[in-house]
């Protein structure tokens, strides 16, 4: 198992070289986020990354546990401040991470697609390779944790995906010309940083950032009868229709009318028939 080199990353990605102010790998740690969490209390500056070789208490939405066994993954927590952005457009950063990991997967030769609001699936639908979690934090300065975690080989003892929830599928699968974790990363945050970078010049609005089109294009969702769990009110089942200007997805139900959800796991159903 080759671990991931940090003193390369640090060289070509970190200031003055790269756009980054920090970054750190490390051998094992509860949850990337978490440690970014309390990196931000004790002021780590905009664009601090930390990556995890394993993760033992990983997560995702909704408190999930995400499977993060050493040496099979890149692990990954970005801590912004976009002092640029609004509360309001912070929820569409999400998207922007969707993005980076769609030209990561593309510069590798590996297909994909995104599935709203934080997934990165298999072209034809197999598997999920990737998921992303974005979180705000508390602090003086607005600032958010952005997590994501990706699959770059198998690994032995899985555990099964949840309700609605597809199986892991790695970038060695899906036929990536690598699986170098160095070069992965560094492509990958790379990729983060010429995105993020477009949708924080423009405050978070992605279609002024030339994002929304893009994204559109990506997302397996639109043209899916889904169903989507909203917390604390009842499932909504209809056709996903279009995104929004600010990324929340637009839903169509059976008796016509069209609801906008901003936060919700959902399940694809079938694609919809013409």
């Amino acid at each position: 198992m080759k671990r991931i080199d940090a003193g390369r990353l640090r060289a070509e990605l970190v200031r003055p070289a790269g756009p980054y102010a920090a970054l750190d790998v490390v051998e094992s740690t509860g949850s990337t986020n978490a440690d970014l969490r309390a990196a931000l209390v004790d002021g780590a500056p905009d664009r601090t990354v930390l990556i995890a070789e394993e993760q033992t208490a990983g997560v995702g939405r909704r408190g999930r546990s995400w499977s993060s066994p050493p040496g099979t993954g890149i692990y990954c927590s970005v801590l912004l401040r976009p002092a640029e952005v609004s509360l309001a457009g912070m929820g569409s950063l999400a998207a922007v991470a969707g993005l980076a990991l769609v030209d990561l997967a593309r510069e590798l030769g590996a297909a994909t697609a995104l599935k709203w609001p934080n997934d990165v699936l298999a072209a034809d639908g197999r598997g999920k390779c990737a998921g992303i979690l974005s979180e705000a934090a508390a602090s003086e300065e607005q600032a958010v944790i952005l997590g994501m975690g990706l699959n770059v080989t198998s690994a032995r003892d899985v555990p099964p995906p949840g309700p609605g929830g597809l199986p892991p599928v790695s970038l060695r699968e899906l036929g990536a010309r690598t699986t170098d974790r160095t070069e992965i990363a560094l492509l990958l945050l790379t990729f983060l940083d010429l995105r993020e970078r477009r949708w924080r010049a423009e405050g978070g609005d992605l279609a002024r950032a030339g994002l929304l089109d893009e994204y559109r294009t990506h997302c397996a969702t639109l043209g899916q009868e889904v169903r989507i769990f909203v917390a604390g009110g009842s499932d909504l089942v209809g056709e996903a229709v279009d995104l929004d200007p600010a990324g929340a997805l637009v839903v169509r139900t059976a008796d016509g009318r069209q609801r906008t959800v901003f936060a919700g796991d959902v399940v694809h159903l079938r694609p919809v028939l013409e």
